[in-house]
């Protein structure tokens, strides 16, 4: 009698244990391998330096939240190449030996990984499935061609088996913004998201599943709307727009929603609704019980953001230096109260795979090529506060300091062009005043593209910049695209149509004194590199002229170009105001 109470008992237990789950993810961490090391926190009431995140704390994470919960699924929502230097020299090999100390469960695909192309994502695909873990790829609203070698990496959804429940797990990737902002081949086709994930949802429903995860790469807002759209949706862990969400106020962080965030779909079914933020600096731990039916009956979770045991403040002379005393027991305090913050012991294997990797790049990268005057606030949309260096206020009149200057590196580089427009999406990170290095230019410039030079006339210039700003400020768009110049200024009235936002458009050549109305007849020599010269990103007209055979394309690759444009000058410094090609942007 006693051993049959024991064995009721535990198939007691084992059937509760079913009705639960636990998922642990992250997103965006577009080969961020290493620990940010500039993060600000508020932590016992004053401004504090960490150094946060880093991928072997990401694996030393999973590893410890594996431990302590039962039903793990491990999920990757996108984006984890192209960024760093790390994918720039080893193309996605790195990134895919730290994903594999994980194994994740299932990696969704983001519109980064075709940055390169598809033969280039099939090489890091490759790279992801050379040891014992063979993580699922999903996407189910991606379609190769029959004999594209991508065919054969893709399904739309896999099925994870925990205890006795079956859960289905659906990959989807934003259509319109990897077709038109990323370069995968023309026979890769992009299909509806809500159409593609209802279709899957419904086959799996047919295979008597009802419990159904989302893995999506389509963003925050994106994902809060589509569950309201489909049936029988329980949860969609997401990625693309780097969001930050939970609670994280208290230490001075802006969070753009909840954690989880939970809405009703078409059933008026709960769905829960996660995101991880960006580059390695959280996991995220999201509990969720289901009723019989397969329906959401509670979730609740916390998103982790990882530091390393270093805390730095300013003294006396303005220098940052280690706290100590009474001033680290207070921030420990601080920390340990606060579930949403940890300091984590990097996992001793990624740090070693890490170390490797972290070699090659400092041989190849530590030489200093110039020097940098002041600091250089990154922006894309004036205002849009993208800098992690500079206040918002000193970027919403202009915009960007430093993709200006890019732009300016290459109409010097190109030799013969009269203009250079540079999208802002294709700069990616602040520089700061000091030197800079040869790393410092392809983190700056990571994606693997060259300067071409197109003819075109005024009429076209303008058009041009209509295009980008029309997508940049598209919901369905990418920020990315907004366009900055040399050679070009304006000024912008977003309220405006399409067509109607630029104003007071001039031209100033390389060695006029002054400038003039951009002439709409006359033809121009445009410098830009070759993604959005073929239409991506929005920059439609671009890809017409493109295709009519008004362009040739130089081969020199934009990072080398800036860096050699570097070397050239020695010194960089932020341009006058009068040659910020946003002269001002009215919203």
């Amino acid at each position: 009698m006693k051993l049959f109470l024991i064995i009721f008992s535990l198939i007691l237990s084992s059937s509760a244990l079913a009705d639960k789950i636990t998922i642990l993810h992250i997103n965006d961490h577009h080969s961020h391998l290493e620990p940010n090391k500039r993060l600000d926190l508020n932590l016992d009431g004053e401004k504090t330096r960490v150094v946060s995140g880093g991928f072997p704390s990401v694996v030393a994470k999973f590893k410890e939240l594996k431990l302590k919960n039962e039903n793990v699924i491990k999920l990757h929502a996108g984006d984890a190449i192209t960024g760093t230097l790390y994918y720039t020299l080893f193309k996605g090999k790195a990134d895919a030996e730290m994903m594999n100390q994980i194994c994740f469960d299932a990696f969704a695909i983001g519109n980064h990984e075709f940055d390169d192309g598809d033969k280039s994502l099939v090489e890091f695909l490759d790279y992801l499935h050379t040891d014992k873990c063979k993580t699922p790829v999903l996407s189910a609203n991606i379609k190769a061609k029959i004999n594209s070698p991508l065919s054969k990496k893709i399904k739309p959804y896999t099925i994870i088996n925990k205890g006795n429940q079956k859960i289905g797990v659906i990959g989807i990737v934003i259509s319109k913004k990897t077709r038109e902002s990323s370069n995968p081949d023309d026979t890769t086709l992009f299909l509806d998201e809500i159409n593609s994930a209802q279709e899957n949802i419904n086959k799996l429903k047919q295979q008597g599943i009802n419990k159904i995860i989302l893995l999506t790469h389509y963003g925050y807002k994106n994902e809060i709307n589509m569950a309201k759209l489909l049936t029988d949706v329980d949860v969609i862990v997401g990625g693309d727009s780097h969001s930050l969400t939970g609670d994280f106020d208290n230490v001075g962080l802006n969070s753009n929603g909840a954690y989880p965030t939970v809405v009703k779909n078409k059933n008026e079914e709960d769905v829960c609704i996660v995101t991880a933020w960006e580059y390695s600096q959280i996991v995220g731990e999201l509990n969720i019980e289901f009723n019989n039916d397969g329906t959401i009956k509670s979730c609740d979770g916390i998103p982790h953001i990882m530091l390393d045991d270093s805390f730095k403040r300013k003294d006396s002379n303005g220098k940052r230096v280690e706290i100590d005393g009474n001033y680290r027991e207070a921030v420990y305090k601080a920390i340990e109260v606060n579930p949403n913050i940890s300091i984590v012991e990097a996992d001793a294997q990624a740090s070693k795979i890490l170390e490797k990797y972290k070699n090659e790049v400092k041989e190849k990268s530590s030489e200093v090529i110039g020097r940098v005057t002041d600091d250089l606030c990154l922006e894309r949309i004036p205002g849009q506060g993208k800098s992690k260096l500079c206040d918002v206020s000193k970027t919403e009149k202009n915009g960007s300091d430093i993709s200006n200057i890019v732009a300016h590196a290459f109409r010097e580089m190109s030799k013969l062009s009269d203009i250079a427009i540079q999208n802002g999406g294709g700069t990616r990170i602040d520089i700061k005043e000091g030197n800079i290095t040869i790393g410092d230019a392809y983190t700056l410039l990571p994606f693997s593209n060259t300067i071409v030079e197109l003819k075109m006339s005024g009429e076209e210039i303008k058009n041009v910049l209509e295009d980008s700003i029309d997508y940049a400020l598209t919901p369905d768009g990418s920020t990315g695209a907004y366009p900055y110049a040399a050679g070009l200024r304006w000024d912008v009235q977003a309220s405006n149509s399409k067509g109607n936002r630029v104003i007071n458009l001039e031209f100033k050549g390389r060695t006029d004194k002054s400038w003039v109305k951009i002439n709409p007849s006359k033809t121009y020599t445009v410098a830009t590199n070759n993604y959005i010269a073929a239409g991506k990103d929005g920059y439609k007209t671009f890809g017409i002229i493109s295709k009519q055979g008004r362009v040739v394309n130089t081969y020199l690759g934009y990072a080398q170009s800036f860096v050699d444009y570097v070397k050239k000058i020695k010194t960089l410094s932020k341009l006058p105001l009068s040659e910020y090609s946003t002269q001002s942007f009215t919203k």
